[in-house]
């Protein structure tokens, strides 16, 4: 096998591990074909190595696969060497200094984003999205941000049904139809918003950072009052955010102008 015939299989035993992480528990493999829009025979191979590698766990009597301790044991190396974090730190001190609004770094951790970065500008609001902190992917101006540049079957995969809609102020999408419309509205804007959706008074904007391969791997956003920010304003800190998020994405290895 040439080594171009070995990068689509990596991609995919990628994309089916992060299928697997996505997940409440474990799944069938007719399951995952269908989710990535894979040849189930295909699945089946990917998962018969992965399971080889320890990266994969096969639950015979259940015929589900979960993850393996392998895959726990990358998440562990990551907690230590902390690369994303230590590479956004500076980024999104200097994102405050400009603004002088709050703003923060977060992650996809299934259907949630987890903030790794929060820094706070002197007098401004205190914000439930603190380090290590996790909130509803669909209700945050990062976790917007996030899915907006990822594939629809990994969108659906994450929110199969509407018992996945958390609510925390009686707003946003809750339903798969009213959160592909809004992701929509993210890409033809360039950038995500929330007003009030994860705390009343309070809005956000963000956009998202890549790797070399264009896949989003986190948001960057800012968190200001919502009243009086004009929407000139609001457009600049847009602009502020994506001026980060460039930055991030070329030192994650992505080719951005």
């Amino acid at each position: 096998m040439g080594a171009s015939s070995e990068v689509p299989a990596a991609r995919n035993a990628v994309r089916v591990l992060s299928y697997l992480a996505a997940q409440a528990g474990p799944s069938p493999a007719a399951a995952i074909a269908r989710g990535l829009d894979l040849p189930r025979s295909s699945v089946y191979h990917l998962l018969a190595v992965l399971t080889e590698e320890g990266f994969v766990t096969h639950l015979a009597e259940e015929r589900r696969y979960g993850l393996g301790l392998a895959a726990l044991g990358l998440g562990s190396a990551y907690a230590r060497q902390a690369p994303l974090t230590r590479l956004a730190r500076p980024i999104i001190a200097r994102l405050v200094d400009a603004t002088r609004e709050n703003a923060h770094l977060a992650v996809l951790h299934g259907r949630e984003v987890l903030y790794l970065v929060e820094d706070r500008a002197p007098g401004r609001p205190t914000l439930v999205s603190d380090v290590d902190v996790r909130l509803p992917s669909h209700l945050t101006a990062s976790g917007r941000a996030i899915l907006a540049g990822l594939p629809a079957s990994h969108v659906r995969a994450l929110f199969p049904s509407t018992a996945a809609f958390a609510d925390r102020t009686g707003t946003g999408p809750r339903s798969l139809r009213e959160l592909r419309e809004l992701l929509r509205a993210v890409r033809q804007r360039g950038y995500a918003t929330e007003d009030g959706e994860v705390t009343p008074g309070l809005a956000s904007v963000a956009r998202a950072a890549v790797d070399h391969t264009g896949r989003p791997v986190a948001g960057i956003a800012v968190t200001f009052l919502a009243d009086g920010v004009s929407p000139e304003r609001r457009g600049e800190l847009a602009a502020a955010v994506g001026r980060a998020t460039g930055e991030l994405s070329r030192r994650l290895g992505a080719r951005v102008e």
